[in-house]
């Protein structure tokens, strides 16, 4: 390979793989984080739910309804040990509510190591654009390589991580994505002779296929709450390169052998443990899933019959039918937001008499289904709460429109929103 064919490998692969791992690692740790933009589900899916930039791109996936790469966190951008940008993979201990403090058993390892490591353990093949982070670092452990086995250039990532393996989190992760929102063609969940629990799935890099690019995920954790992550993508990038083969070249099997690899237990053993923090929350209860759900579908108009219907902390979704046709109506429920007041409800924000400012908006789907529109109303109390809601003219944002309209009018999506109940 020409050393300009190899720069523009590893400059897509870094630009695709650590986008996408960005995306899902900026605030997995942070609790009611804002909403990631399109593909991310259980793996991307709690993330983002504290921070949006926009209020249109903030509803994109009220806690990460598509599916995508799962990375836990990291830093976009973040100098790797091997030289030049990386991909952002979990850090110690970011998957679990506090902060990871307490030094770990075992001794450091370089980014050398565990790209030497994973290559080892990938089948014969030639790879390029390697890049890696060790166990020093604050983002945490991480490999990257673009694999070429003779049937075309595939990017491949693996990250190490430690979390509480009781945490909330840690069950969220490991559950298979709801296909309302994420189209995939398998995924299992199990837990192994050893105790540890892994997920296998093998999905799409864009929930509504608008490209070839397929995503295979394995996600395993131990016991002991160790964490490693592995991705694969049928293209030399995960985003801005077009597809180089028909699959990802490892099988679910080999992933599978990747991650329960005991050649990572010492590498692991150099992770911290995680040390629990307090989570903020203004009134947990009104936050659970369940009440979420009880609110939403008690302020639902009598003609909206729900279908389907799914809530975890701060968020819930339903898909109604007013004999109409199938439409989605999504709600994210936020305590203690009052630092982002001044970037989403600013210029165009209604002032409600008890002080609360309302931001509407009205546009197309963001997910690329065909026809797709997306009505959201966007609210904060003065002392910080909100409550974000959306309805859709499809029962989901990556298949074609269902109706014209969403089941929900503007008017009754600001009555939900604005709905006293929420502060019941």
């Amino acid at each position: 390979m020409s050393g300009t064919d190899e720069d523009r490998d590893r400059e897509a692969f870094v630009d695709g793989l650590g986008e996408a791992l960005q995306i899902a690692g900026e605030t997995f740790n942070v609790a009611g984080g804002p909403l990631v933009d399109g593909g991310v589900v259980r793996g991307r899916r709690r993330l983002r739910r504290r921070r949006a930039a926009t209020v249109t791109g903030s509803f994109a996936a009220l806690a990460a309804v598509g599916f995508g790469a799962s990375y836990a966190a990291g830093a976009f951008g973040a100098e790797a040990e091997h030289g030049s940008p990386v991909a952002a993979q979990p850090r110690p201990g970011s998957t679990t509510q506090g902060k990871t403090s307490t030094p770990g058993e075992g001794p450091h390892f370089p980014a050398s190591h565990l790209i030497k490591t994973l290559e080892e353990l990938l089948p014969d093949g030639k790879f390029s654009s390697e890049s890696g982070r060790g166990t020093e670092g604050e983002l945490g452990p991480l490999a990257s390589v673009v694999f070429d086995d003779g049937k075309g250039k595939a990017a491949i990532g693996l990250s190490l991580g430690r979390v509480d393996p009781e945490g909330t989190r840690v069950a969220e992760q490991l559950a298979c994505p709801e296909k309302d929102y994420t189209p995939y063609d398998s995924c299992s969940s199990k837990k192994l002779a050893d105790g540890s629990r892994l997920l296998l799935l093998r999905g799409y890099e864009y929930p509504d296929k608008r490209a070839d690019t397929k995503w295979w995920h394995a996600y395993m954790v131990t016991p002991e709450g160790f964490i490693v992550d592995a991705s694969e993508w049928n293209a030399p990038a995960e985003k801005g390169e077009p597809a180089s083969r028909d699959e990802p070249p490892l099988s679910t099997a080999q992933l599978k052998a990747l991650v329960t690899s005991k050649e990572w237990r010492p590498i692991l053993r150099a992770l911290p443990k995680p040390q629990d923090e307090p989570v903020q929350s203004l009134a947990p209860q009104a936050t659970g899933g369940e009440t979420i759900l009880k609110n939403l579908t008690s302020l639902l108009p009598k003609s909206a019959k729900v279908s389907t219907r799914q809530g975890e902390d701060g968020f819930a979704y339903v898909v109604v039918n007013d004999g109409k046709g199938a439409s989605l109506v999504q709600i994210n429920v936020q305590p203690n937001m009052s630092d982002v007041e001044g970037e989403l409800f600013s210029s165009g924000a209604q002032t409600l008499p008890d002080g609360t400012k309302v931001v509407t908006h009205q546009g197309p789907g963001e997910k690329g289904g065909q026809g797709v529109a997306m009505w959201t109303v966007d609210t904060i109390r003065k002392d910080g709460f909100r409550v974000l809601i959306s309805a859709f003219n499809s029962g989901s944002q990556n298949t074609p429109a269902t109706r014209t309209t969403p089941a929900l009018t503007m008017t009754q999506l600001k009555a939900i929103a604005t709905s006293e109940r929420w502060r019941g």
